[in-house]
């Protein structure tokens, strides 16, 4: 069921680049699928993913454990900001999946904390999807 994680991601991510409010926050390409050294901030990006099997003795399933992590060099405050439209927009959203069905899309835990390394400011956010 790979495809369902890479179905639920796209989803994600085009539900998450269509919202202007979320532009406004972290810019034209601020969504990544990965940290860069050089990277601008704020940023987005799609960190771990985990994938489970969630069948039943009727339906195969996938129970998929998303983090998402907003970076910022400003302070704290503008990484939970981002971090709260995130959760906006994607808690409890059932964004359409191609080749499945998404049960349910939910926001399980945000973590806050200062990179030691680079001095940033991150919101680390983890979603929890069931997928049919």
């Amino acid at each position: 069921m790979s495809s369902a994680v890479n179905e639920c991601l796209a989803a994600i991510r085009a539900r998450l680049a269509g919202d202007a409010g979320l532009a406004a926050l972290i810019g034209a390409g601020g969504m990544r699928d990965r940290r860069a050294d050089r990277l601008d901030l704020p940023a987005l990006v799609l960190s771990a993913v985990e994938s489970r099997d969630f069948s039943t003795a009727s339906e195969a399933g996938l129970e998929i454990l998303l983090t998402l992590e907003a970076w910022s060099a400003e302070g704290r405050r503008e990484a939970e900001v981002i971090g709260e439209a995130v959760r906006g927009l994607l808690d409890d959203a059932a964004p359409a999946l191609a080749g499945h069905a998404l049960v349910s899309l939910r926001h399980r835990r945000t973590i806050s904390r200062r990179e030691a390394k680079t001095g940033f400011f991150v919101s680390e956010m983890t979603f929890r999807a069931v997928v049919e």
